[in-house]
């Protein structure tokens, strides 16, 4: 029987958008695809160009009827396939060895040899998965892969609905990415307002024992959602700032439960990432001192964990996790031996991971992430750069058998995109010019196909501007010919428009920054007047950046620089 909202009738008959086949194994899948379908709407302008204007896209036929039994497709069916606008093919192992699914496909196409066929893969590789009547004659099949390996459930859907409709794909991709926006700044309003729920949830907890474990559990269920998944929802769209309140309330909290020994080995393990998440927001919103608290704490609980189960692989990652962090809030003040001794230590519980954690993808993506930080260690100042290099190596191979067991993760693509930029750096430092424009590049491809499924991704727009800068340092390193102005206002621009948008992310701003100096340094003398102006525009910018405490030192080495420069032009040139 055909499921599906209203009928449709052209002529008497009812018409369908679309017919679904598929295999018995995959009637779940099926009938989740038939109901997502019948509730899209396409956009306004999308719409006119699809069925003179309706936004539904009409109704999917979806047989539910077991022909195992049967001798030949029912007439049911045979009406279902005339009417239909198009076909979709759930393609799986089992729809390839079906033989309803192939007879459907075969007659589909004699009824209808000018419409769509979209294969939808749910299972296996498309060799695996597509049934033979799919390809014959040298048919290929409008493709939508559902793997979260391959487009992934959002994208893939949106092919079959392109498919369907006849309308752009990027244009509904956008579409997409519009709403998603606007959902995750209704979820900061609803963030804020369970805030203050879970504020009314910690007082009653105090009335009885019983209904105090009851709401402890739901209230730290409710922080660690607001301080991990929809901090990283709200990073995407470059508003971390929004998180300040949240945190506050969520460490009042904490202090309110009194002391920790009351709490379960999991719940100590909770509170750690809590405060994970609460010290890495403290360090992106420039409060250093207090983001040292936060990792600090968690170390001593995390390394108290451990003690308590050295083979466990949570714990093991979790202590690592305080390891990265202590160090890194060191490493803010290049404190190289306290940096140093922490980020061994990660090295060593990454190591350890890699023996007993069973998640192999999480095991060598954290330890192309340890030895990744050696490699920052190594390479700043010119320390050692044989072991930086040496490092990154490690560390890129690490992160490349992490996206071989996961292709397709977005955290181990960036994690692989980002030692590859540290690779390049430390190249470059060693005048190992064509090498380090290898590793740009293949820095580039693997953000390049991250930002083009989401395209409104503040922090993927930021990173795709750091291969783009880091080609422009090879040029200007390797000489002689510098990059043109041009080339260098885009990237200074774009910085800029970004710094516009997030003025309180100060790792922009510190990107602009440096993106300013380079455009003033690779200016010649004989453009003085362009020179004078591109050097204040970058005094302007690190001046204003070093009025933060914290950011002092940092911009130190930018205003020796600056002022190195002025003291060049004012002896009659840059040479």
């Amino acid at each position: 029987m055909a499921q599906g909202l209203q009928s449709a009738e052209v002529n008497g008959r009812r018409r369908f958008a679309a017919f679904i086949s598929y295999a018995h194994a995959d009637a779940a899948i099926a009938s989740k695809l038939q109901s997502r379908l019948e509730r899209y709407r396409l956009p306004k302008h999308l719409a006119q160009l699809h069925s003179g204007g309706q936004a539904s896209l009409g109704q999917i036929f979806r047989d539910r009827e077991d022909l195992a039994a049967a001798p030949s497709l029912s007439d049911a069916i045979r009406n279902a396939l005339s009417q239909a606008e198009a076909l979709v093919v759930i393609c799986s192992p089992e729809a390839a060895a079906s033989r309803w699914v192939g007879e459907e496909i075969t007659l589909f196409r004699s009824l209808h040899p000018d419409r769509p066929v979209l294969a939808a893969v749910v299972r296996g590789s498309p060799e695996q998965a597509f049934p033979a009547a799919l390809t014959n004659g040298g048919n290929e099949p409008l493709a939508a892969d559902l793997r979260k390996e391959a487009d992934g459930q959002s994208v893939g859907f949106l092919k079959i609905v392109a498919g369907i409709a006849g309308v752009p794909l990027d244009a509904l991709i956008q579409r997409d990415a519009q709403r998603r926006i606007r959902r995750v700044m209704w979820i900061t309003g609803a963030a804020f307002a369970a805030m203050v729920i879970m504020g009314v949830m910690t007082a009653f907890a105090l009335q009885a024992r019983n209904e105090a474990a009851r709401q402890r559990a739901s209230a730290e269920g409710l922080v660690e959602y607001m301080l991990t998944d929809l901090r990283t929802k709200l990073r995407g769209v470059g508003r971390p700032e929004v998180m300040n309140a949240v945190n506050t309330r969520a460490m009042e909290y904490y202090q309110n439960q009194g002391t920790l020994s009351a709490l379960s080995p999991d719940s100590l393990e909770r509170r750690s990432r809590v405060l994970h998440a609460m010290g890495e927001d403290d360090d992106l919103l420039n409060r250093p001192q207090f983001a040292l608290a936060k990792f600090r704490e968690a170390h001593r609980t995390t390394e108290a964990l451990l003690n308590q189960q050295p083979l466990n692989p949570e714990r093991i990652f979790a202590h690592a996790q305080s390891e990265y962090w202590v160090g890194q809030a060191a490493w803010r003040k290049r404190d190289r031996t306290t940096t140093t001794r922490h980020w061994l230590g990660y090295v060593a519980q990454a190591r350890q991971l890699l023996q007993v954690d069973k998640n192999k993808a999480r095991a060598n993506l954290e330890m192309g992430y340890a030895l990744g930080n050696l490699c920052d260690l190594y390479l700043s100042d010119n320390f050692n750069l044989d072991k930086a290099v040496e490092n990154c190596r490690s560390a890129v191979a690490y992160e490349k058998k992490a996206l071989a067991i996961e292709p397709g993760n977005m955290e181990i693509t960036i994690a692989l995109a980002n030692r590859f930029g540290w690779l390049a750096d430390a190249l470059l430092a060693r005048d190992e010019f064509p090498e380090a424009r290898k590793a740009r590049e293949a820095e580039q491809r693997l953000v390049d196909a991250l930002l083009a499924k989401e395209p409104s991704n503040f922090e993927l727009r930021f990173r795709q501007l750091w291969p783009e800068f880091g080609l422009i340092l090879i040029a200007i390193e390797e000489g002689p010919t510098p990059p043109s102005a041009d080339r260098l206002n885009r990237i200074v621009k774009k910085f800029e428009r970004l710094s516009q948008e997030a003025p309180d992310n100060f790792e922009v701003k510190r990107a602009l920054a440096r993106a300013l100096y380079m455009r003033a340094k690779s200016f010649s003398a004989s453009n003085l007047p362009a020179t004078r102006r591109a050097l204040q525009e970058a005094r302007t910018v690190v001046e204003d950046i070093a009025k933060t405490l914290s950011q002092r030192e940092t911009m130190a080495g930018y205003l020796a620089g600056i002022e190195m420069l002025e003291l060049k032009l004012s002896k009659g040139g840059i040479g």
